[in-house]
């Protein structure tokens, strides 16, 4: 897979095309999107998904919803398409940010043509930056490694490459780059409960790559850095508060205070649209809570004879109940660098990094 232009979003002609992956491993599976509740859908349903390739989808979604129209625009219309797009999925603050951006862009703007012009423009235009933005933060993040060591072993979280964004990705991007300027990576990528990005993603990007991956379940994290030697870990995420603190998929949180504990850097993998000045500290992100069925339902329990121990895709006692927040915060003390694609900083730094 050439990380470099592997991309789960694409537009030809009109049509935005999203690589489904809802069913990735099994299958590669494309889906052609014309209209704004076709993409509204594919990113609360979670066939794109990834901080900056949902604030992509979003744009096009909205280039779409304009194609729809006809004759000059009405501001409340307007208003209400972007609200629709936010909705899809409030906490990655990229979405936010490329929102309003395309509002900015279309103010003077009257027709409804002209604004398919200018949100598909600014779509593209944005696939283009986070292509750009990804290879140099994993051109610094390379740099957070010694030079005199040849081989890393990291853990990740989630699905942090090619998929999540325009391609190379953020975390997966510095594995990326680590290797290319002549590393041996070892990658532990937890799972990620409960929508399985990391097993089905992560270890995806990595197969195709041909770059070691070893799939841990999310509570092995303190037993691996405690039996071998982890060289980091690397973790993308969907918004980072003026102070530091860091919203990233359920689970984020423990890994770090895990790595605390054992001493082992944890660096957080940001472009600059997931840096959020407006909110002070994490208590105002807002989180995802999800359907409670992606934490009760599985398929996987089977005899020796490949019987279903439970109902089909039960894991749990009917009618039991779930917790299904799609987030965490985690406090910027646990967080030993950021990087990024102006460089690499402390958290008590993104002020001055960003002023």
């Amino acid at each position: 897979m050439d990380s470099s232009r592997f991309s789960p979003i694409s537009w030809k002609e009109g049509i935005l095309t999203l690589l489904d992956q809802r069913v990735l491993p099994g299958k590669k599976s494309f889906l052609n999107l014309e209209t704004v509740d076709d993409t509204v859908t594919c990113i609360r349903e979670m066939a794109v998904r990834g901080a900056p390739a949902i604030a992509i989808t979003g744009v096009f979604g909205l280039a779409l919803g304009a194609r729809a129209q006809s004759g000059n625009v009405d501001k409340t219309d307007v208003e209400n398409l972007i609200a629709k797009v936010f909705a899809s999925r409030p906490t990655a603050v990229n979405l936010s940010f490329a929102l309003k951006e395309a509002k900015k862009r279309v103010e003077q703007v009257l027709s409804w043509e002209d604004h398919y012009k200018i949100w598909k423009a600014y779509a593209v235009e944005m696939m283009q930056k986070d292509l750009s933005d990804n290879l140099r933060l994993g051109k610094n993040g390379v740099s957070l490694f010694s030079k005199s060591q040849k081989e890393f072993h990291v853990i990740t979280h989630c699905n942090t490459g090619a998929l999540a964004t325009a391609g190379h990705g953020t975390a997966l991007g510095v594995i990326r780059s680590l290797r290319d300027a002549g590393n041996k990576v070892v990658v532990y990528a937890d799972e990620t409960r409960p929508f399985l990005q990391g097993s089905r993603l992560t270890a995806f990007e990595m197969m195709e790559e041909g770059i070691e991956c070893h799939i841990i379940t999310d509570g092995m994290s303190g037993w691996l850095m405690n039996h071998k030697k982890i060289d980091a870990v690397l973790v993308g995420c969907d918004r980072v508060a003026a102070n530091g603190d860091t919203a990233n998929k359920i689970g984020t949180y423990n890994l770090a205070i895990v790595a605390k504990e054992h001493s082992v850097p944890f660096y957080v993998c940001a472009t600059r649209d997931s840096f959020d000045l407006s909110l002070e500290d994490g208590r105002k992100i807002p989180i995802e809570m999800r359907k409670e069925e992606e934490v009760t339902v599985f398929d996987f329990l089977k005899n020796g004879k490949g019987e279903l121990y439970l109902q089909p895709g039960t894991t749990s006692p009917a009618g039991a109940r779930a917790l299904n927040p799609s987030f965490d915060v985690t406090p910027h003390k646990f967080i030993s660098s950021f990087i990024t694609e102006f460089g690499c900083f402390l958290p008590g730094e993104i002020g001055s990094r960003l002023s």
